[in-house]
């Protein structure tokens, strides 16, 4: 048996064992999303069209499956492609948080949301990249 199984074997049971000395290492779950962005992003089929808000870590991706109608569902169904607006997070439960908050919006908070950052409705995927 060699010394690592050894140790394996016996950890929790050693008095002399201390949290401070574990190879593993710290493990801190805030940073788990350090660098990582979120995005919440409504597409729009045209001016004051059919509108879609979505969540994602990539947006540019994302954009680009909704305009290739990579991925079957609404924004394919009612050709849902134009990126109106977008909202920037640092993590995935405040991202997903508004998200939920937006759909229950009226539309007309939705277009006001939209026109306010917006008011051309110009594409913005163009401007990711």
């Amino acid at each position: 048996m060699s010394v690592d199984s050894k140790a394996l074997r016996s950890f929790g049971r050693s008095p002399s064992f201390r949290p401070s000395e574990a190879r593993a290492g710290i493990h801190n779950h805030r940073t788990r999303y350090v660098n990582k962005q979120y995005f919440v992003y409504i597409l729009a089929s045209r001016k004051h069209g059919t509108l879609y808000i979505g969540v994602t870590n990539d947006l540019i991706r994302r954009t680009h499956q909704h305009k290739l109608k990579a991925v079957r569902g609404f924004t394919k169904q009612y050709d849902v492609h134009k990126l109106m607006y977008f909202e920037i997070f640092d993590d995935p439960l405040s991202a997903i948080t508004r998200e939920k908050q937006l759909k229950k919006w009226n539309r007309e908070w939705k277009i006001q949301l939209i026109e306010k950052e917006n008011p051309h409705w110009v594409d913005l995927a163009h401007t990711l990249i």
